[in-house]
C-alpha cells in the first residue's frame, strides 16, 4: 500500500498561513511529519476538551440558582408611582 501524500501550499498574504509556514520552517527536516501529526491530534483533542468543559458547565448551571445581592421587592399592596401617574392622566383625559 502506498503512503498518502499531503501538500501544504500556504497563502502568505493570509497572516495565519504565514505564521503557520514560519512555524513549520523552524521544524528540523525529518521531523515535519511527526510535528504535523502532533499538531493535528492536539487540535482535535483541544476541540473535544472544549466540548466536554462546555457540557460540564451546562450541567452545573442547571443546578445553580442565582440571587441578586440587592434584591428589590415591591410590597404586595404597593402600586408603582408610574402606574398611579398613568391612571391619573387617564382620569384627567375623561
Amino acid at each position: 500500500m502506498s503512503r498518502p501524500v499531503f501538500s501544504f501550499r500556504p497563502t502568505l498574504d493570509d497572516p495565519e498561513h504565514k505564521r503557520a509556514w514560519e512555524i513549520l520552517q523552524r521544524v528540523p527536516n525529518g521531523q515535519k511529519n511527526a510535528f504535523l501529526v502532533q499538531a493535528i491530534l492536539q487540535s482535535e483533542d483541544s476541540e473535544k476538551m472544549v466540548g466536554i468543559i462546555r457540557q460540564v458547565i451546562r450541567e452545573e448551571l442547571k443546578h445553580t440558582h442565582f440571587v441578586s445581592e440587592n434584591p428589590v421587592q415591591a410590597e404586595a399592596d404597593e402600586i408603582p408611582v408610574q402606574m398611579l401617574d398613568f391612571l391619573s392622566a387617564m382620569e384627567d383625559g375623561m
